[in-house]
């Protein structure tokens, strides 16, 4: 009963229409693999290390300055550099990783070229620049677990899939891991399209209709749309106030004439007249017909569960909610303080 719309990365690529997006049972990343120009572009059976610390000369903690007045202390610094760095590649092969994620880092570079040469001889692929962001996703998906420092490089630590490939595409390459070990509610969505524009615009419809699915699995149920709901609940309000009368009945028909704004707006940006069509409205559904709403293909109301037109019972429910508190609220403001 609960979606968790984390659990759908979606990575934006441009290149390509946007009939070449497609769903990935793994992860996908926009970056293409470190690697040899030799080396191949396929991996299978990989065993993978996602790494949070860097894989270059450290640094110190504090702002300091090392002076070298001869080139056999330069060599000196060279030598350790290198000792440190090939210290970490045997680490990570120890492990039995044949590819490497490693984490963006925002105070050096993440892996140098002595490191990636290292790598290289190793037969071990890179991923770099890995958004702190994505760490969560990936670790859920790959069954992995983050390596912050040195000493936490162990076996029982990585994940595993049973392809990781580089993939050429017109906006550039792409890696994709697939064929996971393990079971993961986790998926990849790679978008494509021709400019970000496109994109972005499909991202987010995308983005919308996850939360259609997302509020029918916490209410399953549906309502016709174009408004009819809306207008069902006016109606009903409105022989409520008469039935009640008073002040509290004209509250309830003031609130049931609110309603009619979301037709009228619905018809407003249809190009119809909204006066007609919420008048037609009103009587078609105090004549029980129930499923009535604006209906741009009729140019008028018409059946919307005909055309189906559906939305989810939770978002009319919702909407319908914070405007009673919203008016409860106001309502009860006794004073009006006078300010400046």
């Amino acid at each position: 009963r609960n979606v968790d719309i984390t659990d759908v990365r979606v990575v934006q690529k441009v290149g390509g229409v946007l009939e070449d997006s497609e769903l990935i049972e793994g992860i996908v990343f926009e970056h293409r693999l470190l690697r040899a120009a030799q080396a191949p572009r396929v991996i299978n059976d990989a065993k993978i290390a996602l790494i949070q610390f860097q894989l270059s000369p450290p640094k110190t903690d504090m702002d300091s300055q090392v002076i070298l007045t001869d080139y056999d202390q330069m060599d000196r610094v060279q030598r350790e550099q290198r000792k440190y760095i090939l210290h970490l590649v045997q680490s990570i092969a120890k492990t039995g990783a044949n590819v490497v994620l490693l984490q963006k880092s925002i105070l050096r570079d993440a892996i140098s070229d002595l490191a990636l040469t290292f790598l290289q001889k190793k037969g071990i692929l890179v991923v770099k620049d890995i958004e702190r962001k994505d760490v969560d996703f990936v670790c859920r998906t790959l069954g992995c677990k983050p390596i912050a420092s040195i000493e936490g490089l162990s076996a029982d630590k990585l994940g595993f899939a049973g392809t990781v490939e580089e993939k050429q595409t017109p906006g550039g390459a792409i890696v994709k891991i697939t064929g996971l070990k393990t079971h993961s509610n986790t998926v990849s969505i790679l978008l494509r399209g021709s400019n970000e524009l496109i994109i972005g615009e499909a991202e987010r419809s995308l983005h919308d209709a996850l939360c259609v699915i997302r509020s029918l699995v916490y209410e399953r149920a549906l309502l016709p749309g174009g408004g009819a709901p809306e207008v069902e609940l006016a109606v009903g309000l409105a022989k409520k106030a008469m039935e009640i009368g008073g002040e509290i009945g004209h509250c309830v028909s003031t609130f049931s004439d609110c309603l009619d704004i979301v037709p009228y707006t619905l018809a407003e940006n249809a190009g119809l007249s909204p006066l007609e069509v919420v008048t037609q409205l009103r009587k078609a559904h105090s004549d029980g017909q129930k499923n009535q709403g604006v209906s741009i293909v009729a140019n008028g109301p018409h059946d919307m569960v005909q055309e189906e037109v559906l939305q989810p019972y939770l978002v009319t429910k919702s909407a319908v909610q914070f405007a009673v508190e919203t008016v409860r609220m106001i309502m009860k403001v006794d004073d009006i303080l006078a300010t400046r």
